[in-house]
């Protein structure tokens, strides 16, 4: 009897789409897990359009355990979408991600403009949620090589990926977190991270 496919779905991250995220798609791939893309309109939409979708897609995965791997603002909401006990079981990992808010979309709604780069995500991003009480383990991988553009529009602390502080990625109630040697975008194509994140999904930890 063959074991279920264990499944990992790929949330993207504000003003981007599925194939930015093709080489942890490939890597994951190679770690044994089926990889899935989910895409959804960072801006123009609503974010309840796209937990909505989220928790229908991973339902339509089960029986199986379906993990979920978001990046940026795709881990806040795969956070949202999984805080009800009703889906499959699965563990989250969150890269980069702003969990307690962005102070780089903070300084961004005081410019011209900013608001509309920002779209319906806005609100979401810049406050973040308060803690984590869902049943699933959330681990957060943050990077600390600071190349970016979000250091120049806000605060973002003294340790940040050059978009997200570090401090901006921990949260209450989180079950792992680490910090590595990356920039925001450079997260999508680190070997270090897709290990380490595979190590998560499979066990629920990170290698010290």
């Amino acid at each position: 009897m063959t074991a279920s496919p264990i499944h990992v779905l790929l949330l993207h991250g504000l003003w981007m789409r599925g194939f930015a995220m093709a080489m942890l798609h490939r890597r994951l791939r190679e770690e044994g897990f089926q990889v899935h893309q989910f895409e959804y309109m960072s801006v123009a939409a609503p974010p309840e359009q796209a937990i909505a979708r989220l928790r229908k897609r991973i339902r339509a995965l089960a029986p199986g355990p379906v993990h979920v791997v978001g990046h940026s603002l795709g881990g806040v909401l795969a956070l949202l979408a999984c805080r009800d006990d009703d889906l499959p079981e699965g563990r989250i990992v969150c890269l980069g991600s702003p969990l307690s808010g962005s102070g780089a979309a903070r300084g961004l709604t005081h410019r011209w403009g900013g608001d509309m780069l920002l779209g319906r995500s806005k609100e979401l991003l810049e406050h973040g949620l308060d803690r984590w009480d869902g049943r699933r383990e959330v681990g957060v991988i943050a990077g600390r090589q600071p190349m970016g553009l979000g250091s120049l529009v806000g605060d973002v602390g003294i340790e940040h990926d050059g978009t997200v502080g570090v401090e901006e990625t921990r949260l209450p109630g989180l079950t792992a977190h680490c910090v590595l040697e990356t920039s925001h975008t450079g997260m999508l194509v680190s070997a270090d991270v897709a290990r380490q994140a595979a190590l998560f999904l499979r066990e629920g930890r990170f290698d010290a």
